[in-house]
């Protein structure tokens, strides 16, 4: 009994994949970027809420209230998984800052251009407020470089262990 104790102790947690990383990364990304937004909104920082998301696809009063607001927040979480992938896709091999803030800025372009029509609550981007403007852009650059330099990173450590790796394999024989 002792001796499969230890044997437990001993073991190591396998790391998770890749693509899992990039799933919890969008996920977590959306739900805290979108949860600051919202108090952003309470703190009149902003004149965008998160649920906006709800308003093309529901009907009712709900979607205003505290319900509406934790599931537009876990809604946004779950949508920008996909923003997490295009940036695995085409971006994960550029470890830089600058790369996630310049993709934080396309998807600010990408929101309030070209997918505003689908958002009712989001005035045309020359109607919206200084302070909406300068905060949303803040969040869409913050997001981009939690997202982007989160997967470069985890691109990078993988490159490194397989040079690593390698070189044990060289010096071995």
């Amino acid at each position: 009994m002792a001796v499969e104790k230890q044997l437990e102790q001993n073991q190591r947690e396998k790391p998770m994949s890749f693509i899992t990383l990039v799933i919890v990364t969008g996920l977590i990304g959306g739900i805290l970027w979108s949860g600051l937004g919202y108090l952003a909104y309470v703190f009149n920082l902003t004149g965008i809420r998160p649920n906006v998301i709800l308003e093309p696809w529901t009907i009712g009063d709900w979607k205003e209230g505290w319900l509406g607001t934790v599931i537009s927040i876990v809604m946004i979480g779950g949508i920008s998984i996909v923003p997490a992938f295009i940036y695995y896709i085409f971006l994960r091999r550029f470890p830089s800052i600058w790369v996630g803030a310049g993709y934080g800025i396309g998807l600010f372009i990408v929101v309030f251009f070209i997918l505003n029509p689908i958002f009712p609550g989001i005035d045309p981007f020359n109607e919206l407020e200084r302070n909406t403007i300068f905060t949303s852009v803040c969040f869409y650059i913050l997001y981009g470089v939690f997202v982007g330099y989160s997967i470069s990173y985890e691109e990078s450590e993988i490159k490194y262990k397989e040079r690593m790796e390698k070189d044990a394999q060289q010096d071995s024989n």
